[in-house]
C-alpha cells in the first residue's frame, strides 16, 4: 500500500515542522552528494531553518565562492556589489569622523582658527574649560591618593621607631646577665661586658671568715666560663 500524497503548505506544528526538516535537509545533502560523484558536478547547498540553523555543502573540488563567481558569469548578476556599496559608505563614514577629530585636536592645540566664528570658538573655549576642569580634578585625585598613601607610611614608620625605642628601654633597665659590678676599679670586666664577652661571667666574693678579709678577692679571682 502506497504512501498517500502529502499537501505542500506550511506546517503549523513547530514540533512536527522541525523533524520534518532535519529528515528532509539529510535526504538533499544526499542527493547532493550523489551529484558530486556520479556526475562529476559542482554542487553548492545553503539552507536556514526557521530557526535560523545553517546548513552548507559544497562540492570537495571546488568552494562556494568559486560557485558563486560562476554564477555572476552566467546570470551577470553582481551579487557583492551591495554589500561593496555598504562596505564604501562605512568606509567613507569613518574617513569623515577622522577628519573631524584630527580637525578638532588641531584646533584645541590652537591651529585652524581662522575659519570658526564668534559661536564655534566660544564653543571651543567651553570644551577646553571642561577639558582643563576634568584633567584638574584628575590631577587633585592622584595627589590626595599618594599623600594618603606617604601618610600611612610614615605612620607605621613612626609606630616602628616607638616600639624600637621602647625595646631598648627595657634593656637598659633589666640586664641580663650575672650582677653589675659598681667597683670603678674592675676594668676587666667592665671591657668583658664591652667586648660583647657575654659568655664571660665575673662575680666578686664577700669572705665570711674574718681571717679571710686581708685575701684580695677581685673579679678575675673567680670566673666562669
Amino acid at each position: 500500500m502506497g504512501r498517500g500524497k502529502i499537501e505542500i503548505k506550511k506546517i503549523e506544528n513547530p514540533t512536527n515542522r522541525q523533524v520534518t526538516y532535519s529528515k528532509r535537509r539529510a535526504g538533499i545533502m544526499k542527493k547532493a552528494r550523489e551529484l558530486t560523484v556520479l556526475c562529476d558536478a559542482d554542487v553548492s547547498l545553503i539552507m536556514f531553518s526557521s530557526t535560523g540553523k545553517f546548513s552548507e555543502y559544497c562540492s570537495p573540488s571546488t568552494d562556494a565562492k568559486k560557485v558563486f563567481d560562476r554564477y555572476q558569469q552566467v546570470s551577470g548578476i553582481n551579487l557583492w556589489s551591495v554589500q561593496y556599496e555598504k562596505m564604501q559608505n562605512t568606509l567613507n563614514h569613518l574617513k569623515e569622523i577622522n577628519h573631524s577629530l584630527r580637525r578638532e585636536i588641531r584646533q584645541r592645540m590652537g591651529d585652524d582658527l581662522e575659519a570658526l566664528d564668534i559661536k564655534e570658538l566660544r564653543g571651543l573655549e567651553q570644551n577646553m574649560d571642561e577639558a582643563l576642569k576634568l584633567v584638574r580634578n584628575r590631577k587633585y585625585h592622584v595627589i590626595s591618593t599618594q599623600t594618603d598613601t606617604y601618610k600611612k607610611k610614615l605612620k607605621n614608620s613612626q609606630e616602628t621607631h616607638r616600639n624600637l625605642l621602647r625595646e631598648l628601654e627595657i634593656i637598659e633597665d633589666h640586664p641580663v646577665f650575672g650582677y653589675i659590678d659598681d667597683d670603678p676599679s674592675n676594668y676587666e670586666g667592665t671591657l668583658a661586658l664591652a667586648n660583647g664577652g657575654s659568655h664571660m661571667y665575673a662575680f666578686r666574693v664577700q669572705p665570711s671568715q674574718p681571717n679571710l678579709h686581708g685575701m684580695g678577692f677581685g673579679s678575675h679571682d673567680l670566673r666562669l666560663a
